[in-house]
């Protein structure tokens, strides 16, 4: 058994208390305070009246909680002692009398000091050697509260160290405490800091661990066992086969006799209790992450815990923030959506199983607040286990070779928000929507023409002899996905197809360094060194032709958040977990509140959001989807007004889709985290079918709201001019007089015309932007035929352009 209170008084200063005892033991009835200044002089070499008696204001290490939207699930929780302080009034009145039957029979007598208790302790202690306590409680809560409110190492030793002097010490202390508190005040702060074994701090915590109950609930049984663990939690371990036996023996011999002496409770209650047993296990308390209640909540408390540790307003170091979440027993409800995260982790796992080392990774971020409402994957958030390892030999065959294991079905790495070794995934044409925003505030219109050709020979630099690289030359030649993708485009139906010829120009108009500077203020985090130099090196960044490809490592967190702009009315918002922070005070703080900069005009935001329903099947409200959409099933079935916009890489590495509305944006990449140069073909109908299931459930019973369009018309349609007639002109000068006017010529097809063959016929288009492209088309000579005078099935009379 530990020796709790042992070698009190030892050496030549004993002597000197023990002689006195017996002289003021009596003295001490009627004058403690009297009495007690005549000791420590006597025992200390100190003054009495000099020594403090004003305890430091200190708060014991309390549980920090986190709870979902809702503000009542609990999903995780953090501390370095676990323990939560309770009121008296929620604690077992058995439990009270217990601790007092344990450790201070004469408590609710004393004013702090037990003189006779301490000349007893004495005596005992000179004549048979065994060591006896002095302490009430009183003295011991003094005691731990000297611990806690220790500034360093040095100052816990003397408040902890069995010497004379900490003892007096103890003794001024507990007097003064006797004056300021009531006795129902002490024992409830004893009971909220005392240890009880087994990672229990307090009786709210003890309750927990041993009984799984709240402490209100604890009868004599229980109570009468935590009350006699005190005295050494680790020998009175009920969990080992000896510190059992203790426990058992100090309860039904010891501490329940002790609370019938008291007439707490009566001898028959007392025969019942001696007969209930004692646990042998005690409840694992989760603590951090690893040990939230459902697999599905990891990922966002690791979000969380990460975002934590990146706010100074919790210290100005890691340490510090750390320390202040583990001991700060806050209550923080955070953004995270129960519905909508059980929503998308049901429909991932139906699509992809945990045991794929292909991962299919969704973020739902809410517009206007940046409040993150869902981070899930086809992952467990666990740790896999050293010793029995579940997680499959990684895909990377570098990692293979050396018998390293991948991130399936087990990982705590940060696959879906970054950070860490996470950097991100390229995610193909969602970026270019950077580039429409970028045209868009440079006065670009929607309605901007551009002929895009099956390949484009661009001003960029791709290097001689690389694969997109045109022949024989150093510059960058993109193509797109397929030769269907080529003829002339403006924003809607460039969007909607997603057409590399058409954006690359688009891009070079507006500048590459602007594009990326658009992106930059949407929240990409560019956590790759290499593309960091890029982004931050205005030269570099305006010769970064592919960044509207997508070449770029980003996050679906990172590429939620940015659609979420758009449909936030250009306000971009710093994402953040967190809905309200309370202090253990109950002092709500701002910490984790909107953060929120306008990144781009409203008229802009909306003006881009009327282009990007075409790729998802929705109609614009300015213009014309001509028919495009690359995920024209989307509006069916999320079933309200939708923006997104789908994006592919090379070799189709990676699939990814963003899908929005007024009051969410979801966006889901499959990729293969472990090893980003694989041979498989990511899915597009897996990961876009998860999409468009988590958002059509999450947005279930919500009303439909339509998305708001450009107070400026011109923003869409642009300033139109006229385009100069050049019917029946020769090619080159149709070209030359249309130049001249300020447009871009492009010969376009044969169609029948009276003007002589391999004239002009006219153009396309009869008025455009200014530098829009416009197609001449070329007469074959021959004259059209007339619908009125020889109709023919199916023909329609004309009825102009």
């Amino acid at each position: 058994m530990r020796r709790r209170d042992h070698n009190i008084f030892t050496n030549a200063t004993s002597l000197l208390v023990c002689g006195l005892l017996a002289g003021v033991v009596v003295a001490a009835a009627a004058f403690p305070a009297a009495a007690m200044s005549g000791l420590a002089a006597k025992a200390g070499g100190e003054g009495f009246a000099n020594l403090p008696s004003e305890l430091k204001d200190f708060s014991s290490p309390q549980i920090t909680r986190i709870y979902a939207a809702d503000g009542r699930t609990q999903i995780s929780q953090f501390y370095d002692e676990f323990r939560s302080d309770v009121p008296l009034k929620d604690i077992s009145k058995y439990m009270q009398t217990a601790i007092v039957a344990a450790e201070d029979r004469k408590f609710y007598e004393h004013n702090g000091v037990d003189l006779k208790g301490v000349a007893r302790a004495f005596v005992s202690n000179s004549q048979s050697g065994a060591q006896q306590g002095a302490s009430t409680l009183t003295m011991q809560y003094v005691r731990m509260s000297l611990a806690y409110s220790a500034t360093n190492p040095q100052e816990v030793i003397d408040a902890t160290k069995d010497t004379p002097k900490r003892k007096i010490t103890e003794m001024k202390y507990a007097l003064q405490v006797e004056k300021q508190l009531s006795k129902e005040q002490i024992l409830e702060r004893y009971l909220n800091i005392a240890p009880f074994g087994n990672q229990a701090y307090g009786v709210y915590a003890a309750s927990q661990v041993y009984f799984n109950k709240k402490p209100k609930d604890l009868n004599i049984a229980e109570a009468a066992m935590l009350a006699g663990m005190v005295k050494a939690p680790s020998s009175f371990n009920p969990t080992v086969k000896s510190g059992h036996e203790q426990i058992l023996a100090r309860r039904n011999n010891y501490i329940i006799p002790s609370m019938v002496a008291m007439n707490a409770i009566t001898q028959v209650e007392a025969t019942k209790a001696i007969k209930i047993a004692i646990p042998t296990k005690v409840k694992p308390i989760g603590n951090g992450c690893v040990s939230v209640a459902k697999n599905n909540w990891g990922f966002f408390c690791d979000y969380f815990y990460r975002w934590w540790m990146s706010q100074e307003a919790f210290g100005a170091t890691s340490y510090d923030r750390e320390r202040r979440l583990k001991s700060g027993g806050y209550k923080v409800v955070t953004s995270l959506d129960l519905k909508g995260q059980a929503a998308a982790r049901a429909d991932i796992v139906d699509t992809e199983p945990d045991t794929s080392k292909n991962a299919i990774l969704i973020a739902g971020v809410e517009p206007g607040t940046g409040k993150v409402r869902m981070l899930s994957a086809n992952r467990k958030y666990a740790l896999d286990d050293p010793d029995h390892p579940t997680n499959k030999i990684s895909s990377d065959p570098k990692k293979a070779k050396k018998k390293i294991r991948g991130s399936y079905p087990k990982t705590t790495n940060p696959l879906i928000s970054g950070g860490g070794d996470i950097k991100g995934y390229q995610a193909g044409s969602v970026f270019k929507m950077f580039t429409m925003v970028a045209a868009l505030e440079k006065g670009i219109p929607l309605s901007f023409p551009i002929n895009a050709k099956g390949t484009y020979h661009s001003k960029y630099k791709a290097g001689y002899g690389t694969p997109s690289s045109c022949p024989g030359s150093d510059d960058w030649c993109p193509s797109n996905a397929s030769k269907k993708e080529a003829g002339v485009f403006n924003m809607w139906t460039g969007f909607g197809a997603s057409v590399n010829t058409f954006f690359v120009p688009l891009e070079e108009r507006v500048g590459a360094e602007n594009v990326v500077a658009v992106a930059k203020r949407f929240g990409v985090q560019f956590r790759e060194k290499s593309e960091n130099d890029w982004a931050n090196d205005e030269d570099r960044a305006a010769g970064w032709g592919a960044f509207t490809l997508g070449v770029t490592a980003s996050t679906p967190l990172d590429m939620a958040n940015a659609y979420a702009t758009l449909a936030g009315d250009g306000k971009y918002c710093e994402p953040t977990p967190v809905e309200q922070i309370t202090t253990a005070s109950g002092e709500k703080i701002d910490v984790g509140k909107p953060h929120c900069i306008q990144a781009t005009t409203k008229d802009v935001a909306r003006a881009a959001i009327d282009a990007a329903r075409c790729p998802v099947g929705d109609s614009s409200q300015l213009g014309s989807c001509g028919g495009t959409g690359t995920a024209k099933n989307t509006r069916y079935i999320v079933d309200h007004p939708v923006f997104g916009k789908t994006g592919t890489t090379d070799s189709s590495k990676t699939a990814s889709l963003i899908v929005g509305t007024t009051k969410l944006v979801v966006a889901g990449y499959m990729v293969n985290p472990d090893w980003q140069e694989h041979h498989d073909e990511m899915s597009h109908p897996k990961v876009n079918g998860v999409v468009q299931e988590t958002l059509r459930d999450y947005m279930k019973n919500k009303p439909s709201v339509q998305f708001k369009t450009p107070s400026n018309d011109k923003i869409s349609i642009g300033d139109l001019r006229s385009i100069p007639d050049v019917t029946c002109d020769s090619i080159s000068s149709a070209k030359d007089r249309i130049s001249g006017a300020g447009f871009e010529p492009e010969v376009g097809s044969t169609v029948d015309s009276e003007c002589p063959a391999g004239t002009a016929a006219g153009t396309a288009e009869e008025r455009t932007i200014k530098g829009g492209a416009v197609t001449i088309e070329v007469s074959n000579g021959k004259k059209k035929d007339d619908p009125k005078k020889d109709p023919k099935p199916g023909n329609t009379p004309p009825g102009g352009r």
